[in-house]
């Protein structure tokens, strides 16, 4: 289906691996993972099963290609995918393992779900009232526990909806989502996003939306087509098809439960101001039906994940995007990003310790140069006649590797370069800093 705006943002993440590898297999992405058969294809991405080479783990890998995100808003979207998706833990939402890169492509390293989209499903004949209930009641569990995490999809449909082996739910690609930091001052968001047949009238109005009632529109919208076997709202024209949505123009086949109809009514209300809600829906007769208790938190699980990320050393993907504006992470593996002599960084297997040290040696002759120990794994060097100021910090990526970051603070560009580009770093380089196979 048509999408109105291609807002990506680009699905528990415990490590960022973004390193250089030995050359392994052509297939061998960093070393860790085998590449398999494409399981999809989009404007800006692609979607490969892959296999853990050390667990055997089946895995779903998306490739997003960076001269394709090169626009401003595309950049920005994809740190807040990986912001996003930090958050979410969640057994009826697809986890993300971990983020890689390299000099031309990002990988998000995902749970594969084998059972494919929902859609595939549903389009082979609507579900029964109960059958659908079920996939209802865990879509509904996934979307209150985004929203309780100020994470608002935007973009729910059957096709962004997967089952598991075991025929359960997992909500996936958080492409369109919005968190509470983009709602404006009169408390809506406004960017225009969406699959057509799914989305809420009021995003159509272009007046601001409240997040929440918008997915709970498209989570409607969901239900009366798994039990319908067809769109509430369709047209082969599109302008016709949004008049519909505008209007609230649908009509419930005879087959449904009075119940259900009215619970669609509710579910697709044109106002969003009487519009159910997420709290509203989980006690609705309807819905309450063989339904277990559902809980949006999961603060336990939540907390420990997010206790173990602020004191652990490793960097998320997020600080790795972070590290390079313009969202260009190859100054994670060679010069070009930093060719203005301000600094560079890579990655290195020596521990963070064994850097220090290594400067410490590289400088202990050198009667020009004062070093400072700064934080736990940062020093700067100064010329006695304050000439140059270097800054480097190390930064753990992985319980293997670590990032070597170095600054020109103060000084020359070439001081900088005669000191660290021809003394220092070439005592600090790894064997492993070789290029990631595919990159």
């Amino acid at each position: 289906m048509k999408e109105i705006e291609h807002d990506t943002t680009a699905s528990p993440l415990e490590t960022v691996a973004a390193t250089t590898a030995t050359k392994m297999d052509n297939k061998a992405l960093f070393g860790k993972y085998e590449l398999g058969r494409l399981l999809g294809c989009g404007a800006f991405a692609k979607v490969y099963h892959a296999r853990n080479i050390a667990t055997g783990q089946s895995v779903a890998v998306k490739v997003i290609s960076k001269n394709k995100i090169a626009s401003t808003y595309l950049m920005s979207n994809v740190k807040r995918e990986i912001a996003i998706m930090r958050r979410l833990h969640h057994p009826h939402i697809v986890k993300l393992f971990e983020v890689l890169a390299t000099k031309t492509k990002i990988y998000f390293v995902m749970e594969f779900v084998k059972g494919g989209e929902l859609f595939a499903k549903v389009a082979k004949g609507r579900f029964s009232e109960d059958l659908s209930r079920k996939y209802f009641h865990q879509l509904i569990s996934a979307v209150g526990y985004c929203h309780s995490r100020g994470v608002f999809h935007r973009d729910l449909k059957p096709e962004n909806l997967l089952l598991d082996e075991n025929g359960d739910l997992k909500v996936s690609d958080f492409g369109l989502s919005a968190v509470t930091d983009q709602i404006r001052h009169d408390g809506l968001l406004h960017t225009l996003c969406g699959t057509p047949a799914y989305v809420a009238p009021e995003i159509l109005a272009k007046k601001g939306y409240d997040g929440a009632k918008a997915d709970v529109w498209s989570s409607g919208v969901v239900l009366f087509v798994l039990t319908a076997g067809y769109l509430p709202f369709n047209d082969p024209n599109l302008m016709m098809m949004y008049k519909k949505i505008y209007r609230g123009e649908f009509r419930c086949p005879k087959w449904m439960s009075s119940d259900l109809k009215r619970f669609l009514s509710r579910l697709l209300h044109t106002n969003p101001g009487t519009r159910i809600t997420v709290d509203e829906i989980i006690r609705h007769p309807w819905f309450k039906k063989d339904c277990k208790e559902i809980n949006f938190y999961y603060e336990e699980e939540f907390d420990k994940a997010e206790k173990e990320e602020k004191n652990g050393l490793a960097l998320n993907a997020f600080d790795l995007i972070s590290f390079s504006s313009g969202l260009n992470l190859s100054g994670l593996f060679d010069d070009s990003a930093n060719s203005s002599g301000y600094g560079e960084r890579f990655v290195s297997v020596d521990s963070p310790e064994r850097v220090i040290e290594k400067v410490e040696e590289v400088v202990k002759g050198e009667k020009v140069v004062r070093l400072r120990k700064k934080k736990q794994w940062g020093i700067e060097l100064e010329g006695l006649n304050g000439n140059f100021v270097i800054g480097l910090e190390v930064h753990r990526l992985t319980d293997s590797l670590v990032v070597v970051e170095a600054t020109r603070r103060g000084g020359s560009s070439g001081l900088f370069n005669d000191l660290w580009k021809n003394e220092i770093k070439p005592a600090l380089i790894s064997s492993l800093e070789e290029t990631v196979p595919g990159s």
